[in-house]
């Protein structure tokens, strides 16, 4: 094998152990919050965080391998499922009322009846919100989504020849750690996008435990500590956010009452 010292200690495998733990303990935060506009008894995205944990992980795994072909084939899958599950939360959010309890395009979609419409048109639909148009006009300023998305279909589709080689780890390529610098760049900015999108629309997912905790223990909560942001969502809205995207961070922070 031609991988080395500096390869496996490269600080995307870093990212991505982090990125990992940080949808599991999302997927623990929000497990009792209840999804409205379905007939599920406990919150639809739990699962679906810990299914991207999953894929994250396996992305790890091949990636030490050396296949950063292969990896960029899970990486689209990472970001098919950041844009069906903001389209998902969107599309409750539009549609959900005293009037229309059950979404049924959702709630269907749980129950396996229907389909989800392709992935064009869930990332129109996003990209088209008045909602999110803050957030759109920030992530769209360039075409840096673009490119991701040209880059994924390229090696899953094998689109040139230089993706082949990359799934062989035992030839020399010169360019091998650039390319891994250039996935590092593209999980870091699916990883944004998914977060701002996400804590944008669904505040609430922020919120630390210690209000529940107090209820539950008999005691009259802190002051304010509905507003307590869950350090998990502190720290990487310090450490990723707010390091890479100001803009982002500050579009969040005015759109919310969370104490971020």
């Amino acid at each position: 094998m031609t991988i080395d010292n500096t390869y496996k200690k490269h600080h995307v495998f870093t990212q991505l152990s982090e990125y990992a733990d940080f949808y599991k303990s999302l997927s623990c935060s929000i497990f009792g919050f209840i999804t409205q506009g379905t007939k599920a008894i406990c919150n639809i995205d739990s699962y679906v965080y810990s299914s991207i944990q999953g894929t994250l992980e396996s992305i790890k795994d091949i990636l030490i391998k050396g296949r950063i072909n292969d990896s960029y084939a899970l990486l689209r899958k990472y970001y098919d499922s950041t844009i069906i599950n903001v389209y998902s939360n969107l599309y409750l959010n539009d549609n959900f009322s005293l009037e229309n309890f059950v979404v049924k395009k959702i709630d269907n979609w749980l129950k396996g009846k229907e389909q989800l419409p392709e992935y064009r048109v869930m990332s129109q639909y996003v990209r088209s919100s008045k909602k999110l148009s803050e957030i759109n006009e920030l992530l769209y300023k360039d075409k840096t989504y673009k490119k991701i998305r040209e880059r994924c279909n390229d090696h899953t589709h094998y689109n040139f020849y230089q993706n082949v080689l990359l799934n062989d780890n035992e030839i020399y390529l010169e360019n091998r750690l650039e390319s891994l610098n250039t996935f590092s760049r593209d999980l870091e900015n699916i990883f944004v996008l998914h977060f701002s999108y996400l804590f944008y629309l669904n505040d609430h997912y922020m919120m630390s435990s210690d209000y529940v905790d107090s209820l539950d223990c008999g005691l009259t909560p802190e002051e304010g500590s509905q507003y307590f942001v869950a350090p998990f969502v502190q720290k990487v809205f310090n450490t990723v956010i707010k390091k890479n995207r100001m803009d982002l961070a500050e579009a969040i922070k005015s759109k919310t009452s969370m104490k971020l």
